[in-house]
C-alpha cells in the first residue's frame, strides 16, 4: 500500500510542477487544426465512398 501511495504523490508532482501545459490559445488553435483535418479527411471518405459505390453498380449492372 506505501508503493502505491508513494507513487500517487510523485504523480502528483510531477504533473504539478514538472510537465509543461499548453495555454489556452495554443490549446484552441490545436482543436481547430484537428477538427479542420477531420472535416477534410470525412469529406474524402465520402466522396470515395459516393465513387466506388457508382463503380460498382456499373459493374453489377453488366
Amino acid at each position: 500500500m506505501d508503493k502505491i501511495s508513494l507513487y500517487l504523490k510523485e504523480s502528483y508532482e510531477e504533473l504539478k510542477n514538472k510537465v509543461t501545459w499548453p495555454s489556452w490559445a495554443n490549446l484552441v488553435d490545436s482543436a481547430k487544426v484537428v477538427l479542420v483535418t477531420t472535416v477534410i479527411i470525412t469529406a474524402i471518405v465520402f466522396v470515395m465512398d459516393l465513387l466506388s459505390n457508382s463503380i460498382l453498380n456499373v459493374v453489377y449492372g453488366l
